[in-house]
């Protein structure tokens, strides 16, 4: 069994037989996200998906923790002074075993945000085949691959809900929770609820997880 949680906006902790991986522990989320974990996937350099200063504090404090993420994050934590060894490469298309978990890096590109700004490297993340977070993307699952869980983006400045609506359609999987939400009110959150799972379409099921709330997956 794989217990999923959420501790803030965009991070994700997975647990089984007493390992833990964790996705995007970044700045909006909560400060203990990371306790722990035996491994850390970050999908791209935005600070509220990563913080270099702390996730290397966390790798000095615990020899264990192991990092892989895109190679511009990867340059950040080592310029804050991370292990070398123990902070790993991911790019588009590479399977890689964190924690016991099964990943698959896609996609590698963020979204938009204005024409004018950068467009960073950006990995969606298929954990066990069956579990997709895509960083700051709307990525297309492979056409082979039947979501169980969607992790859906519900609220960012490259983002607006209708598209994470088609998005959530697109993908259909069989449950979809939403996250980065952190710059959402609670009346916010009420209303991309309600829009969300009116429009989530046959076959999945919407579902907010509260704080301390889990979702165990078979």
């Amino acid at each position: 069994m794989t217990v999923v949680s959420l501790h803030g906006h965009a991070c994700a902790r997975f647990e089984r037989d007493g390992r833990v991986l964790v996705v995007d522990p970044g700045g909006f989320s909560e400060p203990d996200a990371t306790a722990g974990a035996d491994a850390v996937l970050v999908t791209h350099e935005h600070a509220d998906h990563v913080v270099p200063d702390r996730l290397t504090a966390e790798l000095a404090a615990d020899p264990t923790l192991e990092v892989w993420a895109p190679q511009p994050v990867v340059e950040a934590l080592v310029r804050a002074g991370a292990d070398e060894a123990r902070v790993h490469a991911l790019a588009v298309g590479d399977e890689v075993e964190a924690a016991g978990f099964a990943v698959r890096a896609l996609g590698g590109r963020h979204a938009t945000i204005h024409p004018d700004l950068p467009v960073p490297v950006n990995l969606a993340l298929l954990v066990d085949g069956r579990v997709l977070h895509p960083g700051d993307s709307l990525t297309q699952p492979p056409a082979d691959v039947p979501v169980e869980l969607l992790l859906l983006p519900v609220s960012a400045p490259w983002l607006k809900l209708a598209e994470a609506v088609d998005y959530l359609r697109a993908v259909a999987p069989t449950t979809a929770v939403p996250i980065h939400d952190a710059i959402l009110s609670d009346a916010g959150k009420a209303l991309v609820d309600r829009v969300s799972k009116q429009l989530a379409g046959d076959g999945t099921t919407y579902r907010r997880l509260a704080p301390g709330e889990t979702l165990t997956l078979g």
